[in-house]
């Protein structure tokens, strides 16, 4: 009998001793038999459990309050939560497309369902040319999944129904958004917009469990790989701590040059859209340069986003800018994606680590300059705003965009690594995207903008002269 064997008869022969049983060696080692499979048992009820589908499926939705999400940032329409109480059906239409019925509850409330969703778009997809290293492979996965997806879909579009209800939102819903939350596999997330004072507000805003079994299956024809060799890390946000990341097998450098480029400490922060709703969820107080964010001697915290996929500022979210505390150069690439024949451009930040001296990178590359939009530094938030990540779509997208441009099939990545070329968790240390575009004036001029953990902030502002 092995050592847990000996350890669970000694628990049963205990318990049963209260009760005066004089038990044999054949009656334990029996007894404890039976708990193994029981225990076996009650893990596939679990497992069959939570991997179940089947073409139609009641799913749990979750609608939080005012009073139960205070620090909710986004614009809240004047009839928010008047509208709520719904239920929600998903319906398996074929491999790949599925509907989304919210069936409402009272006679006030419309039926809204989203139709024949391509869900291969919202689960992830490694690009083939990554699956020749498993790093790569790794960390194309997990950001798809660690990387808020939000698919919109205007309320005219074949892709929505709208009917019954008192007429409300058969008149007033506007844009409907349907998101893969930046947390694990399955936390979803369903929105309702209306148009209030020429501002999208929204009316109603409900989380669900995307079910696993859905997922996993959309996610072996995605990918053409079990599940079971990726599940831990999407289902439990296990980082690939120190991944060694092999540029050179995304693209190809044609030439190089040093840039210009400066990052003025004490510009006044910019804000703008999404940051300045959020500014609830910036916990520090007395930010108001760049330069602050790097000083060694402040905490800069951020509202925890925590499941299933809201801003909880009781629980914050401590950042490590030391990392990059001090920009020293860059470098202004042309290079050819292994995916795309086109030459397209690269840009590298190098900073100095000021608690150890570690020389970090961040590695922008796959975008053509010339295609950025040129706009005015109050205008920023409609440039070009990716996450990091390989073959991932942008933050916020359209429903007709992300049918032309699949993630998998975009030559764009971005990486923060040390000077090893190794991976860094760019989340903990609280940078989550970048931001782009050119100049309005003068088309040699390049902005680039570092966001924060969760888009709370812009934490940068790099001018980049590329002549």
């Amino acid at each position: 009998m092995n050592k847990t064997s000996q350890t669970q008869s000694s628990a049963i022969h205990s318990l049963l001793s209260r009760f005066n049983f004089r038990l044999t060696k054949k009656t334990i080692g029996f007894t404890s038999l039976i708990v193994f499979f029981a225990l076996l048992a009650l893990g596939g009820f679990w497992f069959t459990g939570r991997y179940k589908f089947t073409n139609k499926m009641p799913v749990k939705i979750t609608e939080f309050s005012n009073a139960d999400y205070p620090a909710n940032p986004a614009l809240l329409s004047k009839n928010y939560q008047r509208y709520a109480n719904r239920k929600l059906t998903i319906l398996k239409k074929d491999a790949n497309r599925f509907d989304f019925v919210l069936e409402p509850t009272n006679s006030k409330t419309a039926k809204i369902i989203i139709k024949n969703v391509d869900l291969q778009l919202l689960v992830p997809k490694v690009p083939e040319w990554v699956k020749k290293d498993k790093n790569l492979e790794l960390i194309a996965l997990i950001e798809r999944e660690w990387n808020r997806q939000q698919v919109s879909f205007p309320a005219n579009s074949e892709n929505i129904e709208i009917t019954g209800g008192d007429g409300f939102e058969t008149e007033n819903l506007t844009e409907i958004a349907l998101s893969n939350n930046c947390l694990n596999a399955g936390y979803w997330e369903v929105a309702l917009f209306t148009k209030e004072d020429n501002n999208k507000s929204l009316y109603y805003q409900g989380w669900f469990t995307f079910p696993l079994g859905y997922y996993k299956n959309l996610f072996e024809s995605n990918n053409k790989i079990s599940y079971w060799d990726y599940w831990w890390q999407l289902e439990h946000w296990q980082e690939p701590s120190h991944a060694l990341i092999k540029n050179n097998l995304l693209r190809t450098v044609i030439d190089e040059k040093s840039a210009n480029i400066t990052f003025p400490l004490d510009e006044r922060i910019i804000s703008a859209g999404e940051q300045t709703r959020k500014i609830r969820t910036t916990l520090t107080k007395n930010l108001t340069i760049w330069r602050d964010f790097y000083n060694n001697q402040r905490e800069i915290q951020f509202a925890t986003f925590r499941a299933p996929g809201f801003y909880q500022p009781t629980q914050p979210w401590n950042t490590q800018y030391w990392r990059i505390g001090k920009f020293e150069k860059g470098i202004l690439r042309n290079v050819k994606p292994v995916n795309n024949q086109a030459n397209l451009q690269e840009i590298e930040l190098l900073f100095t680590d000021t608690k150890t001296g570690e020389k970090n990178k961040l590695l922008i590359s796959g975008f053509n300059l010339q295609e950025l939009p040129k706009l005015p530094i109050a205008d920023y938030a409609k440039g070009l705003s990716m996450p990091l990540g390989i073959g991932l779509p942008p933050f916020i997208q359209s429903y007709t965009d992300l049918n032309k441009k699949h993630p998998d099939e975009n030559p764009y990545f971005s990486l923060l690594l040390d000077s090893q070329n190794r991976w860094l968790n760019h989340h903990q240390l609280g940078v989550d995207g970048t931001i782009m575009h050119l100049d309005k004036d003068n088309p040699n001029l390049l902005h680039l903008y570092l966001l924060s953990y969760e888009r709370n902030s812009l934490i940068a502002h790099f001018l980049v002269n590329i002549q």
